[in-house]
């Protein structure tokens, strides 16, 4: 039983002390997180070209919402 608490004790501080942390970066690493994942999206569209951004007349690869 300890161990759980001692576990739940650990991820909420591990939590805790993410929030700030990301409060508080500067702008160049936000500039870097969001080049990593227009990356790593690139990657993930290159890998399934059967549902390409061109296909859908949003240019968001998803399919137009119903009006």
């Amino acid at each position: 039983m300890s161990s759980v608490i001692v576990s739940l004790l650990h991820n909420v501080t591990r939590k805790l002390l993410t929030v700030p942390s990301v409060l508080l970066r500067r702008g160049t690493a936000k500039d870097a997180e969001l080049l990593v994942l227009r990356h790593e999206n690139a990657v993930l569209r290159r890998q399934r070209p059967d549902q390409s951004a061109t296909s859908s007349p949003t240019g968001s690869g998803l399919p137009p919402c119903p009006r």
